[in-house]
């Protein structure tokens, strides 16, 4: 019997590759896809994706959409507070497994175990461990298609941001990115692919350049500047 499971979705290619591999294993009923938003700018939180586009992606893989509305800087607590919210929600709802595309970042999933574990709610992580490289290929000789939609500016410039992945432009990477941006690199928007019933139209819109308060270390107590990312605009 199928465990009901609902998946964090992001909309890129780290979110579709795990989805694709639960939607294979018959151990999991993957009933919802769950997406956090900016509820200022009506957008994907880190993506920046357009709400827009995520109900048009979430309608064309045909898995139902819930939005997580999150206000433009969340404190910790609000957003636990918010999180704890939905997933009593999603407990109510007999849900008993919550899926991530997470790759590599031992913190991240001991913080995402640690706060699930209250509501007898288990993890899966299908992509956990696997070789960055090896899981990028995968994606695209299965037939998913992606673009660039966010790129951390220290590494990238605005032409990065807009372009369609391919094994080329993995490839031209540089030094020290990930095949996959695990650390937060650059993020995608998956438009087409295998668990697709077609592809999502869109269109290129401007991009632009924002900055952002850097988080603390444990190795500092002042602020560490700022952080800049390129974003691409898609437009429905």
């Amino acid at each position: 019997m199928s465990v009901k499971t609902y998946f964090n979705w992001s909309s890129g290619k780290d979110s579709a590759l795990a989805l694709y591999y639960l939607l294979q294993d018959s151990k999991y009923s993957v009933e919802k896809l769950v997406t956090s938003v900016n509820s200022h700018y009506n957008r994907v939180s880190m993506h920046g994706l357009p709400v827009s586009l995520l109900k048009a992606q979430t309608e064309a893989i045909g898995v139902p959409l819930e939005i997580i509305e999150l206000p433009e800087q969340p404190s910790m607590a609000d957003y636990e507070t918010i999180m704890s919210k939905t997933v009593n929600g999603l407990k109510d709802e007999q849900f008993t497994h919550s899926a991530f595309g997470d790759i590599f970042l031992e913190d991240l999933k001991k913080y995402r175990e640690a706060n699930l574990a209250p509501f007898n709610i288990q993890t899966v992580f299908p992509l956990w461990k696997k070789d960055t490289k090896e899981l990028i290929i995968e994606f695209l000789d299965l037939g998913f298609k992606a673009i660039i939609v966010c790129a951390n500016a220290k590494y990238f410039s605005e032409d990065f941001v807009g372009q369609t992945i391919t094994r080329a432009l993995i490839e031209s990477l540089p030094k020290g990115v990930d095949a996959c941006g695990e650390n937060g690199e650059f993020h995608t928007f998956c438009y087409d692919g295998p668990i697709f019933t077609s592809p999502v139209s869109f269109a290129i819109g401007d991009k632009i350049y924002r900055e952002y308060n850097t988080p603390k270390t444990e190795d500092s107590v002042c602020d560490s500047g700022k952080t800049g990312f390129w974003f691409c605009d898609l437009i429905l």
